[in-house]
């Protein structure tokens, strides 16, 4: 970058403020918060999330240097929310992978229902793609979450999004494409669920039993050498 392109000491410090003003609403927001899913709390730690990332770039082209801080989670990839205050609707796009890892079990299951509601099996519950769209037929979405197992169902990632609007659609306006035109200015907040997350932390428990076992062979090491020691004595 260009000295004339470079931000300006001023503006480095302008944006470290920043961050302790969102960090005084960050610790505000969850001193009254008023459950564990507050928005309140996670528009906090958007805006914290952001003042971060602003002021740790900022940092780097002014001075070479970057600060220590890294914001968890997927809100990284969100821009600042820039929605209603006070929304007066709300639109949650929910996404669950799952792996059939026990065909067997989901077509028994698939055709305990179909004979329940037509007193005999039929050939939708005969195969796989039949026997998913019964059981999500018959059960709600999150039933299905909560008993994957039983469906021979692995969980994968999942992802909840909450989005703010101005006011509801119409009736069937977007049935055809409900995926599409979300603004991510208007993600009042996310939850992801993923096993990237689990390994994250694997690692550094392998970290920590890879430095236990460093420090019990020194020790074995100077247990050995006062063996010698005392031998030779």
């Amino acid at each position: 970058m260009s000295d004339a392109a470079q931000p300006t000491a001023a503006e480095v410090r302008a944006a470290a403020e920043a961050v302790k003003t969102a960090l005084d609403r960050h610790l505000a927001a969850v001193e009254r918060r008023s459950g564990e899913d507050d928005p309140a709390v996670y528009e906090a730690f958007n805006e914290l999330a952001a003042a971060a990332e602003a002021y740790d770039e900022l940092l780097y082209d002014r001075y070479d240097e970057v600060t220590p801080f890294e914001i968890p989670g997927a809100e990284d990839s969100l821009p600042p929310y820039v929605g209603p205050e006070e929304p007066n609707a709300l639109s949650v796009l929910i996404r669950r992978d799952y792996a059939v890892v026990e065909p067997q079990r989901l077509l028994a299951q698939a055709q305990r229902v179909e004979a329940a509601d037509y007193d005999e099996s039929g050939e939708a519950s005969s195969t796989v793609h039949g026997a998913l769209g019964i059981l999500f037929g018959e059960f709600e979405a999150d039933e299905i979450a909560s008993r994957h197992k039983e469906f021979g169902l692995e969980e994968g990632d999942s992802t909840l999004w909450v989005t703010a609007a101005d006011e509801t659609a119409e009736p069937g306006e977007w049935l055809e494409a409900p995926f599409e035109q979300i603004d991510p200015q208007r993600v009042v907040c996310r939850f992801d669920v993923s096993a990237v997350f689990d390994e994250d932390v694997d690692d550094i428990d392998d970290e920590d039993d890879a430095d236990d076992a460093d420090v019990r062979e020194i020790d074995d090491a100077e247990d050995e050498d006062l063996e010698r020691l005392d031998a030779d004595r």
